[in-house]
């Protein structure tokens, strides 16, 4: 069996992390979920800006929506909208299939929002009304305006994926924000199955930025924690998940149907030619868990990978990492905020891109 269908068969949710008109009009994303049972797709600006940069099958359309009235964010949000729309289509009988479990296509709000709690929520629920797809997810940032956001966003029945989170510390302040919408909604009245909500861990950044402290520091105990800081953080964030959604905090809306907000690992393309291409892929296996996946990682991933139940070894291992990166001074807080920074600066560029190409 192809490791991508076992890791699936394992409870895992594979995602694309990718979207374009390429993919859509020749078949590779329909490919994609029948053979290798991907069962989500993500996106973000910078993925868009390559597509309109690579894709031939743009071209009419901007051509025409530049002869009209419309300002350049109108324009991107014309032409994407009904990419998402047509992989949300492709992906319905997943979600379908397993309840509204899984089966999500992720349209982010403008990095431009990033600390503007009242815009945030006017995009997403402008953006939602737009797409009009139940398996939609509006992708919103874990800054703290991004946080307040997606619990008004929750409270009022949209589905949310939490992106640019590289902390613990994000984890638990993304999760609460959403049982607090939940509650929320469903005194409201509002039906307890309708909101799926998914928190997206980034990975790839956080050993970059630790690796380089790490050899700053220059001692054997510090450069022996290299290549070790994401994953182990990944293993303890999923504890951390099981306490919050499969405790005390979330039992009552567990109770009338509440979906629990799944973790999902994100930028897991390995960066460090040195590493395992599929670094954060095998070792972060496990039920209940999401890996958005860019084109390439699948490929190698379904050449040589393996898939196992994962997740839930070597936890002890995991702690005492973090626990270790403090002795040698890493302060695993400041590098989620430097990270989450540089983060939205890096998708506002990209987006400031897009509209130049639209414009």
């Amino acid at each position: 069996m192809s490791p991508l269908l076992e890791a699936s068969r394992l409870g895992q949710s594979i995602w694309l992390d990718n979207l374009s008109r390429t993919l859509l009009r020749e078949g590779e994303l329909q490919r994609l979920i029948d053979e290798d049972g991907i069962s989500g797709v993500t996106s973000n600006p910078s993925i868009f800006q390559k597509a309109f940069a690579e894709s031939p099958y743009y071209a009419e359309d901007l051509a025409r929506l530049k002869s009209g009235n419309l300002d350049a964010e109108q324009r991107y949000e014309t032409l994407v909208i009904p990419d998402v729309q047509a992989a949300c289509d492709l992906l319905r009988p997943v979600y379908d299939k397993t309840n509204g479990d899984d089966g999500y296509v992720s349209l982010e709000v403008s990095p431009k929002l990033a600390h503007d709690e009242a815009g945030t929520v006017a995009a997403a629920l402008r953006l939602a009304t737009g797409v009009s797809r139940d398996n939609l997810l509006i992708k919103v940032p874990a800054t703290p305006a991004g946080i307040k956001a997606c619990e008004r966003i929750v409270a009022q029945g949209v589905s949310v994926n939490i992106t640019l989170m590289f902390s613990l510390h994000h984890q638990v302040e993304v999760a609460q924000a959403y049982i607090r919408g939940l509650h929320q909604w469903v005194n409201d009245g509002g039906d307890p199955r309708k909101v799926k909500a998914v928190a997206s861990i980034f990975l790839s950044r956080v050993d970059t930025l630790v690796d380089k402290q790490l050899e700053a520091i220059g001692t054997p105990q510090a450069l022996a924690l290299r290549g070790k800081s994401a994953v182990a953080m990944c293993k303890t964030a999923y504890q951390r998940y099981k306490e919050l959604f499969h405790g005390p905090a979330f039992a009552e809306l567990a109770k009338v149907g509440c979906r629990p907000q799944y973790p999902l690992w994100a930028s897991t393309g390995t960066k460090n030619p040195a590493y395992s291409d599929v670094l954060y892929v095998e070792p972060l296996i496990g039920p209940e868990s999401i890996n958005t996946v860019p084109d390439a990682t699948i490929a190698m991933f379904r050449d040589h990978g393996k898939a196992a139940l994962t997740l839930e070894q070597e936890v002890e291992e995991a702690r005492a990492q973090l626990l270790t990166l403090v002795e040698v001074g890493i302060d695993m807080h400041a590098v989620g905020e430097q990270l989450q920074t540089e983060g939205v600066k890096l998708f506002d560029e990209a987006f400031a891109k897009l509209l130049a190409q639209v414009a």
